[in-house]
C-alpha cells in the first residue's frame, strides 16, 4: 500500500524513533509506534514495529494482535517464535509449547529455529518441567563452538535450565561459555558467574552496600587501623610501668606527688632551683656539639614550670630529711648558683 508523501514521511520519521528508543525508552517508542499506527495502520511494517513497541512494555496481548495482523499482511514466518513468547506472556504456555510443533517451524532460517527452541524450554519450566526444558535446548547449535548473534543466549538459557535442576557445576560451565560468547553484554553472564563463585560486587558510594552483606563488609576506617597495627607494633613493654620515669629526663605526675607531699617550697627555692636547671641544660647544650645537629635538642628539659624546677632542687640541695628548714634550703640554692657561675669562669 502507498501513501502520500507528506504522510509517508510522518509515519518514517515514527518507525525510526520506534527503532532508536526500543531498547533504551521502551515507553517513548510505545508512543510513536501508537502515533505511525494511527497514521497507518494498513501498512505491514507499522504493525510489526507496534507490535515490538508493544512487547518492550510488557503488554503481550496487544503484541500478539500487532503481529498476527503483520504476518497476514507480509505472509512471512520470521515471527512465528515471538508470537509463541506472547503466548507465554499472557499466560499460555502450552499453546506456545503447541507452535513449537508447527511446520511454520520448518520455514524458520537457523537464527529463527534457535529462537523458537528459546521459547518451547522456557514453556516446559513455566509448566513445571524443569528436566525437559534441559532436554529441548541440547541441539547441534549449543554443541557448537562458533559464535554467532543468538550464541550466548543459548548458553545461558541453558545454565540456567541445569540451575533449575540442581546441576549448580554444569551450570557454571556454561554461564562460563556464555560470558565467553557474550561480547556484546546482551546477558547477565558475568554476573551469574560471578554469584555463584561466591563473589559479591558491593558500590562503595551505595550506603545501603554495608547492610547488604555486613559480614563480609569492611569499613575503610578498620582496614586503615588493621594496617597501622601491622606496620607499627605496639608491644606491653613499649609503655611504662606505673611509677617509672618516662624518657627525655621528664618525671611522671605520680612521681613529684609523692616527692613532694609533705614538704613547704618557698619562693626563693624556686627560683634558685629553676636558675639553676635553667644553666645546666645551657651547658649541656654547649658539650652536646654543635647548633644544628639536633643532638643537643633532645637534652633540653622540656617544662619549665614549678615542678622541673623542684625536682632540679631536690637532686642538688640537702632536703629536709636532714634536718636543714626552709632558710637552709634558700642558702644551698644560692650557694649552687654562685658555685656554677665560679665554675664557668
Amino acid at each position: 500500500m502507498s501513501l502520500p508523501k507528506t504522510l509517508a514521511t510522518d509515519v518514517a520519521r515514527n518507525l525510526v524513533m520506534v527503532a532508536r528508543l526500543l531498547d533504551e525508552d521502551a515507553e517513548g517508542a510505545y508512543g510513536h509506534a501508537r502515533v505511525a499506527l494511527r497514521l497507518a495502520s494498513r501498512v505491514g511494517a507499522v504493525r510489526e514495529a507496534a507490535g515490538f513497541a508493544a512487547y518492550g512494555v510488557g503488554k503481550y496481548s496487544e503484541a500478539l494482535t500487532e503481529f498476527r495482523a503483520a504476518r497476514r499482511m507480509s505472509g512471512s514466518v520470521h515471527l512465528w517464535p515471538i508470537m509463541a513468547d506472547c503466548e507465554r506472556g499472557i499466560g499460555r504456555p502450552e499453546r506456545a509449547l503447541a507452535m513449537a510443533g508447527e511446520p511454520e517451524v520448518q520455514q524458520l532460517d537457523r537464527a529463527g529455529q534457535v529462537e523458537m527452541r528459546l521459547v518451547a524450554a522456557g514453556a516446559r519450566r513455566d509448566m513445571g518441567q524443569a528436566e525437559a526444558a534441559v532436554v529441548t535446548l541440547q541441539s547441534p547449535e549449543l554443541a557448537s563452538t562458533a559464535v554467532h548473534p543468538w550464541t550466548a543466549r543459548l548458553r545461558y538459557a541453558y545454565g540456567e535450565a541445569l540451575l533449575a535442576v540442581g546441576r549448580e557445576e554444569e551450570a557454571r560451565e556454561w554461564f562460563a561459555r556464555a560470558a565467553e560468547a557474550d561480547s556484546g553484554g546482551t546477558t547477565d553472564a558475568s554476573d551469574r558467574l560471578a554469584e555463584l563463585d561466591g563473589v559479591h560486587f558491593v558500590d562503595a558510594l551505595d550506603p545501603e552496600a554495608e547492610e547488604a552483606f555486613p559480614e563480609d563488609a569492611t569499613s575503610g576506617k578498620e582496614i586503615a587501623e588493621e594496617a597501622a597495627e601491622e606496620a607499627f607494633p605496639v608491644s606491653g613493654d613499649d609503655e611504662p610501668s606505673e611509677g617509672e620515669v618516662p624518657a627525655r629526663g621528664v618525671p611522671d605526675a605520680d612521681v613529684v606527688e609523692d616527692d613532694l607531699a609533705g614538704d613547704e617550697v618557698s619562693g626563693e627555692d624556686v627560683a634558685g632551683a629553676a636558675s639553676l636547671a635553667q644553666e645546666r641544660a645551657e651547658g649541656e647544650v654547649r658539650e652536646a656539639g654543635a647548633p644544628g645537629t639536633g643532638v643537643a635538642e633532645a637534652e633540653v628539659p622540656e617544662r619549665g614550670n614549678a615542678a622541673s624546677a623542684v625536682d632540679a632542687s631536690e637532686a642538688d640541695a640537702p632536703g629536709p630529711e636532714d634536718g636543714h628548714g626552709d632558710e637552709a634550703s634558700a642558702m644551698d640554692a644560692r650557694g649552687a648558683r654562685a658555685g656554677g657561675k665560679a665554675g664557668e669562669e
